[in-house]
Formats: structure tokens, C-alpha cells, sequence
């Protein structure tokens, strides 16, 4: 299995602390976001190579962190140089899969996201399943919904429909840029991107897909810290322990 974590933003809301340094590169704690997620995915044993997909500006910050760790860690440069010409999200998985001939699972993860339960529960479900699967959590909150993926889903959890930011949630249920694409689904991201996917958003894909083939949403076990701004940095600063395994 490959992870391929989504690091190619731009995080212009957390300028002037991201505007010449990458965001998953931020220190919570004595570690940076990236240690953080990849520590806990290799407990799982399951991931022989990392790929972080950068923008140009950020790639060589990139580079000289993966010095540090002991995996397999390829970085890979989209060449993009501003928040105007990024490829967007989906582009950029499919950047990956036709720059490293990928052909393999792939766990796709946000790189700017912290969570403190473990990645391995929701690698075995999808394995277990044997089909693509994101995500899910419960969400109170009906403008939080308005700019999220929405699922609704069946006994089963099989995703019965997603819609990214919708004006009028079908449920409460949120799916974050976490997920997992089989081997025999990683061609229909090209797929999807020749039928108008919205690249930008890597929810769009799963929510493509979810028409097509079966894809199931794993129940969070815990929370998800999304660092998005200043202040929700500060605040994960503070209240972040770490991951419960």
C-alpha cells in the first residue's frame, strides 16, 4: 500500500506563518503535523512507501524533513508556484499515480489534519471491505455541514450519495480528506477528472466514485483536529495529547 498525503496548499488563511514555509510542516507539540500522522501509520505495517505531493515553492522544505526520517519518503514536486495555478486536490492524486506509475491501494491523506485516534482501525475496516472507503463523524453544526462532504449511507455504512457543500444537508454525517482507493479504483481518477470532477475538493472524487462502484464510511472513533486558521492552530497547541491507540 501507498499513502500519498495532499501537501501542495498554499494556506493563505494562516499567512504570515505559512506564506514561505509549508503548513504540514507546522511543530504541534516537539513534532510536526506530517511526524505526527506518519508515526501513527506505521503502526499498521501495512504502508511500504510515503509520497508527499508538494507545490514547487515548498518542495525543498519538504525534502530536507524527509532527511529525518527513516521510511520511505518520496516528495513529490507539482510544480505549481501559487495558490492561483495549483493543480487542485484530485489533479494532484492523479499527478502522483501517472508520475510513479502507481498501481497499487492507496491510503490518501490530508497532510494539514491531526487526529487523536489511530489511522490503523480505519486501514484494516477498508482492507476488510475490500472496496474504497472514507471517513465519517457526526456534525451538530449545519454551517460546518454547508462546507463539507455530506454522506448519507445505509445499514451497512455503503455510501448511498455525498454532495460537497451542500446548501441543504441530507444528514449529519461529515466526511474529512481521509481515504482509501483500492487498487482496482485508482484508474477511475482519471476517470472522474475527464467526467468534471471538482479537483479541487478531494471529496468530489470519492463522491464520483461512490456512484460508480461500491465505497463504504468508516465511523471516526475520535476527533479530528483541522488546522485551518491562527487561532485553530493555537487552540491545537493547546489542547492536542497525541494519539490514543
Amino acid at each position: 500500500m501507498k499513502c500519498l498525503i495532499l501537501a501542495a496548499g498554499y494556506a493563505t488563511r494562516l499567512y504570515p506563518l505559512t506564506k514561505d514555509f509549508p503548513k504540514p510542516l507546522l511543530k504541534i507539540h516537539d513534532k510536526t503535523i506530517l511526524d505526527w500522522l506518519i508515526d501513527d501509520i506505521e503502526t499498521s505495517g501495512k504502508v511500504d512507501k510515503y509520497i508527499v505531493i508538494s507545490n514547487h515553492r515548498f518542495a525543498d522544505h519538504f525534502r530536507e524533513w524527509a532527511k529525518t526520517r527513516a521510511e520511505n519518503i518520496y516528495i513529490l514536486d507539482d510544480g505549481t508556484t501559487s495558490n492561483e495555478n495549483r493543480l487542485g486536490a484530485v489533479r494532484d492524486i492523479q499527478y502522483a499515480i501517472d508520475s510513479l506509475y502507481l498501481d497499487d491501494d492507496l491510503l490518501v491523506i490530508a497532510g494539514d489534519n491531526l487526529l487523536d485516534f489511530s489511522l490503523k482501525g480505519f486501514i484494516d475496516y477498508a482492507l476488510e471491505k475490500k472496496a474504497s472507503c472514507t471517513m465519517r463523524y457526526f456534525e451538530k453544526n449545519v454551517t460546518k455541514l454547508r462546507s463539507s462532504g455530506v454522506l448519507t449511507i445505509d445499514k451497512n455504512d455503503k455510501i448511498l450519495k455525498m454532495i460537497e457543500k451542500p446548501e441543504t444537508p441530507a444528514s449529519r454525517w461529515c466526511s474529512p480528506a481521509f481515504y482509501f482507493i483500492k487498487r482496482l479504483d485508482v484508474p477511475h481518477v482519471k476517470n472522474a477528472i475527464m467526467d468534471g470532477c471538482n479537483v479541487d475538493a478531494p471529496g468530489s472524487f470519492i463522491s464520483w466514485l461512490s456512484q460508480k462502484e461500491d465505497v463504504y464510511a468508516y465511523e471516526m472513533p475520535g476527533k479530528r483536529y483541522d488546522i485551518g486558521t491562527l487561532a485553530s492552530y493555537k487552540k491545537v497547541q493547546e489542547e492536542y495529547k497525541g494519539v490514543c491507540l
